[in-house]
C-alpha cells in the first residue's frame, strides 16, 4: 500500500485539506443562543458531537471567538437543534457572518424552550436545551493557544417529535437528519440500506 504522509504543521500538499474529510461525517450543532440584551443568534457548527451519556453532555468548537461562544458565556445557556434534510438549505443560510437574526434572515420560526430562556428552532424535530458547564480555550501540544473555543453544555431538556419514536425508539433514519462532510459543499445523509448492527462482547 502507498500512502500519503504528511506533518499537518508543514502543510497538507493536497487540493484540499483532507482532515475534514477523514473525520466525517460530523454532525452538526445548530446552535441557538441569546445575548445578554435577549437579542437571538443561530448558527451552524461542523465540529460538534455527543461527548458523554450520564449526565448528557454535548460540545461544539468556535474557530474564534464568535457571537455563539460569546453569547454563551453570558447566558450559560444554548440549545441544540437536529438539522434535517428539509432544514438544510435554511440551516446553511444561518452560516451567515453578517450582524443580523439568523431566525428572521433564514424564514425559520424560533420557539420558546422549557428550561432554559435560549430559543429553539420550531420546525427542528428534536431539540436539546442546554446549561453550559465548560468554556475551554483548545490548545496545541506545546501549550499555545490554538484560537479555537470548545463549549460544553449539559442537555436539561430534550424535545422528540413523536413521529420519531418507533414502538418508543427513537428511529435515527427516519429523522433524515444530514452531517458535514469533506470539502466546501459535501454534505450526507443517512438511509436504513447502510444500517448493520453488532452486539458488544460480552
Amino acid at each position: 500500500m502507498s500512502e500519503h504522509f504528511y506533518r499537518p504543521a508543514d502543510g497538507h500538499r493536497l487540493p484540499h485539506d483532507p482532515f475534514n474529510s477523514i473525520v466525517a461525517p460530523r454532525p452538526i450543532g445548530w446552535i441557538a443562543t441569546l445575548d445578554a440584551e435577549g437579542r437571538r443568534n443561530l448558527a451552524p457548527y461542523s465540529f460538534f458531537n455527543a461527548l458523554n451519556y450520564v449526565p448528557p453532555l454535548v460540545g461544539f468548537s468556535s474557530n474564534g471567538w464568535k457571537g455563539t461562544v460569546a453569547n454563551a458565556e453570558a447566558t450559560r445557556e444554548f440549545t441544540w437543534n437536529l438539522v434535517t434534510r428539509s432544514l438544510a438549505e435554511q440551516m446553511n443560510a444561518t452560516s451567515t457572518t453578517q450582524d443580523l437574526d439568523e431566525f428572521e434572515a433564514a424564514g425559520l420560526e424560533a420557539a420558546a424552550s422549557r428550561e432554559v430562556s435560549a430559543p429553539r428552532v420550531a420546525a427542528a424535530p428534536v431539540t436539546f436545551e442546554c446549561r453550559v458547564t465548560q468554556i475551554i480555550e483548545l490548545q496545541t501540544a506545546s501549550g499555545e493557544a490554538s484560537g479555537a473555543w470548545f463549549t460544553v453544555g449539559e442537555v436539561v431538556g430534550v424535545h422528540i417529535d413523536e413521529d420519531l419514536l418507533v414502538d418508543g425508539i427513537y428511529d435515527t433514519a427516519r429523522a433524515e437528519p444530514i452531517m458535514r462532510a469533506g470539502g466546501p459543499s459535501a454534505y450526507f445523509g443517512i438511509d436504513t440500506s447502510n444500517r448493520f448492527d453488532m452486539r458488544r462482547p460480552q
